[in-house]
């Protein structure tokens, strides 16, 4: 995103100035325009928590998946020798919500379908916060190409109306062509790969999840930590598995 930014600078720099793309009628309607719409059509409480999600996913750094496979086969091992008890030691350890409360339950005593079912229960709701986030940024990046149609059409009827005053016509020609480009900004650059980053990080934070359910359903069922392992590295490409945990 910064690039798409930093490259459309540089392009209106190497042959204008960067005010001129600045106008301020362009501005307050496309923008004033989308945020409107957005506010009719979506509850401001979904508007907020969508700003929050995608927030949170654009500045999301992404723990590799090995580390989970690593984590979780040390987890195998230590409740093999102690109990699922001796892992109530790691809980300040963990940095994941999602694999501590996963322990917690466990060492709580929680059947291992019933771990899976309330875990799952999580995940969707998960998926469902994401892909509502999602869907807002998708309606905004359409919303927001329109509001520049509108801003188009405002503008010439302007520059018509004053067709015999040439001064009159420059300004109505700005704010023609720029609510047009002000709005294709918008969803271009910002709402639609949005849209796209959230689902993306969505996909892989279902992952991530499934397979620490994966994990701490076969370590409270107290499977053999190679054939964890191997139910693991299902999650993962082929050449990812040579540099997981060895036993």
């Amino acid at each position: 995103m910064c690039a798409a930014f930093g490259l459309m600078l540089m392009a209106i720099l190497y042959g204008s100035p960067l005010t001129i793309f600045f106008n301020i009628p362009a501005l307050l309607i496309v923008l004033g325009g989308t945020t409107g719409v957005a506010f009719i059509h979506f509850p401001f409480d979904d508007l907020r928590e969508a700003f929050k999600v995608a927030r949170k996913a654009v500045f999301h750094r992404s723990t590799p998946i090995n580390d989970y496979i690593v984590q979780l086969m040390g987890f195998a091992q230590k409740a093999r020798k102690e109990g699922i008890l001796g892992l109530q030691s790691e809980m300040d350890e963990i940095d994941d919500e999602f694999l501590q409360k996963s322990i917690q339950m466990a060492v709580d005593g929680q059947e291992p379908e019933t771990l899976r079912e309330m875990l799952n229960t999580e995940i969707n709701y998960i998926s469902q916060r994401h892909e509502k986030g999602a869907s807002i940024f998708v309606s905004i990046g359409t919303y927001a190409p329109a509001m520049g149609m509108v801003g188009t059409l405002i503008g010439l009827v302007q520059m018509l109306q004053n067709l015999n005053d040439p001064s009159k016509i420059g300004p109505a020609m700005a704010v023609a062509l720029l609510t047009t480009f002000y709005g294709a900004v918008i969803a271009n650059v910002l709402c639609l790969p949005i849209a796209g980053k959230l689902r993306n990080r969505s996909d892989t934070e279902i992952l991530e999840k499934s397979l620490i359910i994966e994990g701490m359903q076969s370590i409270l069922s107290g499977e053999n930590p190679r054939i964890i392992e191997q139910k693991l590295h299902a999650y993962i490409s082929p050449k990812l598995r040579e540099t997981t945990f060895e036993h």
